[in-house]
């Protein structure tokens, strides 16, 4: 008789890519195919959690008593307390009932009104306006009930899930601006924590789009074996459903947070305000023009924010963003890591004006130009700007730093472009962000071992930046060698004479053709 074969194990990555395609053009768009995946994956795993701290319980207590069947015992635990109509289970149970979107939709509603943190966050009346047959949505939640600890021995498998749909649907977005707000790719991130070391403080993200930034700083946290406690997050985001997927992504990851309370614009509806805190990490929206979101110029000019400096244009947020963030950092030691276009760097007026007070105030520590490619939203290369509250010589984080107000490290990457995924992406590996981390950690250090090098790094002091008129381009200060110097033409030109002798014998060409072939790329023929 033969053998049955063995049933192939499905990885991860295949389940999830399931998932992704679950409801692929029959739900209404990209952001309600993410919106379904994504809220039916929080059920999941705010359910597994859930029933881990209720058999803890068990074991404790053996049958749970009534006075346990409080929120409080689950919350005391990082844990948010679920009705049982609400559990992942009983929604496994009911995959197939007519009625499951309804199901979905209260399930919904009961955690949010168990478990006041997440307040605003999970979608409400979503599910049975969708119109997707029961049948789609039972092939749904049978993927995503594969997805377990059990079955999947990962480290951060919530985190790997979450960055997965995150990241996915964010290349899937038919909107670009939606795509650069919706999720700043990880390595980029994991970068910016890499040189702002976010130990213990308050991070600060004024356009924090799904989370990202926050979720990064905590894992930077337990990568160098810190205490998670030590860092409190905050922060804002305009839009509404993008707040809620922020929310969502940082209570199910157990990580506490302040993103107001609503969706809201930092310019406009600063919910933060008068808050100092020690370290931001953003990724603005490039190039926003306020005046299309109904601030005037009126609106801007006297706003404390802008002290000291002119009151940035509302044609283009990139020097609103600065001024604002700057305005949030701690006077004495803040620090903060942010994304801006490239025309930045060299925007003339008004922002050229702002620009200049913040290189001669010291602000302005690092200007790193990254590789093209390596965004959703754009495939041009944008510039990652270190701004620094203290750059003097002080003790940080068991190094000795040396006084670099009267300098700016500009560093190009543009080059490091090798590693791609999903076809067409850049991103940075490990090693690289490490290599990154030492050429900034050795050129602030008193023992550090930097010096310049031609097409990587170059340490500008502000005497040369005003040279330049104080432009922040790093081309201007990097060297950047000729290659073509390196050619020896004598001995290039005899290589091409002969390749093309050979050919008018080959092809039977004319000498007259030949010469005119050599004088189509610039050279004569003897």
């Amino acid at each position: 008789m033969a053998k049955r074969a063995k049933a192939k194990e499905v990885s991860l990555e295949q389940i999830m890519w399931n998932c992704r395609n679950a409801l692929r053009g029959t739900v209404g768009g990209n952001e309600k195919n993410r919106d379904t995946v994504m809220g039916l994956v929080f059920l999941k795993f705010a359910g597994d959690k859930f029933q881990k701290r209720r058999e803890e319980i068990k074991a404790e207590f053996g049958d749970i008593p009534a006075f346990l069947e409080k929120s409080s015992f689950y919350r005391s635990a990082n844990v948010f307390y679920i009705n049982e109509t609400a559990r992942w289970s009983y929604i496994v149970q009911h995959a197939s009932a007519d009625d499951i979107a309804v199901i979905i939709d209260k399930a919904m509603a009961d955690l949010e009104d168990k478990n006041p943190p997440l307040k605003g966050a999970l979608p409400q009346n979503f599910y049975a306006t969708l119109g997707v047959r029961k049948e789609q949505m039972k092939g749904l939640i049978d993927e995503i009930n594969k997805i377990d600890e059990n079955r999947f021995q990962e480290k951060d498998l919530i985190g790997r899930v979450y960055e997965y749909f995150l990241q996915v649907f964010a290349i899937d977005s038919g909107t670009g601006t939606e795509k650069g707000e919706f999720y700043t790719p990880a390595s980029i991130v994991e970068l910016i924590t890499e040189l702002i070391e976010p130990y213990s403080g308050v991070v600060y993200d004024p356009c924090c789009g799904s989370g990202g930034m926050f979720v990064q700083s905590i894992k930077f946290v337990e990568r160098h074996h810190g205490n998670r406690m030590k860092v409190s997050v905050i922060g804002q985001e305009s839009d509404p459903t993008t707040w809620r997927l922020a929310k969502m992504n940082l209570a199910i990851r157990g990580i506490a947070h302040n993103l107001g309370e609503k969706n809201g614009s930092s310019f406009t509806e600063d919910q933060h305000k008068d808050t100092k805190v020690d370290f931001i990490m953003a990724n603005p929206p490039f190039n926003l023009k306020l005046n299309s979101q109904g601030v005037t110029q009126d609106t801007l000019t006297g706003d404390p924010r802008w002290e000291g400096y002119a009151t940035p244009p509302v044609s283009n947020a990139n020097y609103a963003w600065i001024l604002h963030m700057l305005s949030k950092l701690d006077v004495m030691n803040g620090i903060a890591g942010f994304l801006l276009a490239n025309g930045a760097l060299n925007a003339t007026g008004i922002e050229g004006e702002i620009r200049q007070k913040l290189i001669e105030n010291r602000k302005i520590e690092a200007i790193i130009v990254l590789p093209r490619e390596m965004f959703y939203s754009t495939d041009i290369s944008v510039t990652l700007w270190i701004m620094n509250n203290n750059k003097g010589a002080r003790t940080l984080n068991g190094r000795q730093l040396r006084d670099r107000r009267d300098e700016v490290l500009f560093i190009d990457l543009r080059r490091w472009n090798e590693t791609i995924y999903e076809k067409k992406y850049v991103m940075f590996t490990d090693d690289q962000i490490a290599a990154v981390k030492k050429l900034y950690n050795d050129w602030q250090s008193v023992d550090g071992t930097y010096h310049d090098v031609p097409e990587l790094c170059k340490s500008a002091t502000i005497e040369e930046i005003k040279a330049k008129g104080y432009s922040l381009a790093p081309s201007k200060y990097i060297e950047f060698i000729d290659h073509d110097l390196d050619i020896d033409y004598a001995k290039e030109m005899a290589r091409i004479q002969d390749e093309m002798r050979l050919l008018m014998e080959s092809e039977k060409l004319s000498q007259s053709m030949l010469e005119d072939a050599f004088r189509g790329i610039g050279y004569g023929i003897d």
